[in-house]
């Protein structure tokens, strides 16, 4: 079946500035079906995840999806270091949103559950863009189930470890993702690394439970006395260690809030936007990167918006190292 054309009229606007044409993630092709994911055969498709309601702090997050898809006033033509030109040596589309009812977590997130899974069971990787970081559980679930449950594994750069039994109550909450994915089986834990926590919570016994599940953390402790580099070396070890695949989930808030201040929990002390991209790149070139996931985005704290822009970078980051495979291979090019 051949690929649909892109309208004249369309085309030049996606090809104009950044602020001229459709609000689409960088501005790729927009579609909303399942059937239309059958005839471009994209290799990579962001979804939307505009739900907020399990947040514990500052709500907002509802509005990163569209933020981060217009969060780039130079299109990514050629990646300096990789040299490739992404969204050419790739097909990447836009899919739209999971229809999110505002206040019902449990119908928002199997929308969201439903929409991944249409892009992962075609072997398409999924690019899902936050909301709040309840909306993992779903996504991760969705890969999953697409690549088979024990092949995936977890990289997770974040302030906070997210393992809470309940937060306030709520068992879906943002602060309990990573926990509820290891006990419905979708990921065991000793498939989790997570990088970048730090600050006061949580608490000791949720630590001793990660502990018991086989999960690997790295403190910012550590990436502030050995380097990024050196850490993401362990990291990636530790997510081959049985995995054949690799799913990311970035919550925004691993940056330092100085560099990341719309976002509902800032925890001062982290990572610097050069050292997420690094480690992101270092991660993806090592491994099968099949889903990835930016969450935690609210905009509305973050009139610069530089929040939007690091996310949407993290997301540039990986396509590029997805299209350096694709035309040079793992050895090929230059790595950085």
């Amino acid at each position: 079946m051949p690929r649909p054309e892109i309208p004249p009229s369309l085309r030049a606007q996606m090809d104009g500035p950044a602020y001229l044409g459709p609000a689409t993630f960088s501005k790729v092709v927009g579609i909303t079906e399942e059937e239309e994911l059958d005839s471009w055969r994209p290799d990579a498709a962001v979804v939307g995840g505009p739900y907020d309601d399990s947040t514990t702090y500052r709500p907002g997050a509802r509005f990163g999806p569209r933020a981060i898809r217009v969060a780039n006033y130079q299109t990514p033509e050629w990646h300096l270091d990789l040299e490739v030109s992404p969204f050419t040596d790739l097909t990447v589309v836009d899919y739209g949103d999971a229809v999110c009812p505002p206040g019902d977590v449990h119908a928002s997130h199997e929308a969201i559950r439903r929409r991944v899974h249409e892009v992962a069971s075609r072997g398409i990787v999924p690019l899902v863009l936050g909301g709040d970081h309840s909306i993992t559980l779903p996504s991760a679930t969705a890969v999953a189930d697409a690549v088979g449950r024990g092949r995936l594994g977890i990289v997770h750069f974040d302030a906070h470890a997210d393992t809470a039994p309940e937060s306030f109550g709520n068992p879906l909450s943002h602060g309990t993702p990573m926990r509820r994915l290891v006990e419905s089986g979708a990921v065991p834990g000793r498939n989790f690394v997570q990088v970048g926590l730090r600050g006061y919570w949580p608490p000791r016994d949720v630590f001793d439970w990660m502990r018991g599940q086989g999960m690997r953390w790295h403190l910012m402790e550590e990436v502030w006395e050995e380097g990024i580099t050196e850490v993401m070396r362990r990291a990636v070890a530790e997510a081959l260690d049985g995995p054949e695949l690799i799913y990311i989930s970035v919550d925004i808030d691993v940056l330092d809030p100085g560099f990341a201040p719309g976002t509902g929990t800032p925890e001062p002390g982290g990572m610097s936007p050069a050292d997420l991209l690094r480690a992101i790149r270092q991660v993806a070139l090592a491994t099968d990167v099949v889903a990835m996931d930016v969450v935690e985005v609210a905009p509305a704290n973050d009139p610069a918006e530089l929040t939007a822009q690091n996310a949407n970078r993290c997301l540039a980051e990986l396509l590029s190292v997805l299209a350096h495979k694709r035309v040079h291979g793992r050895g090929g090019g230059r790595e950085g």
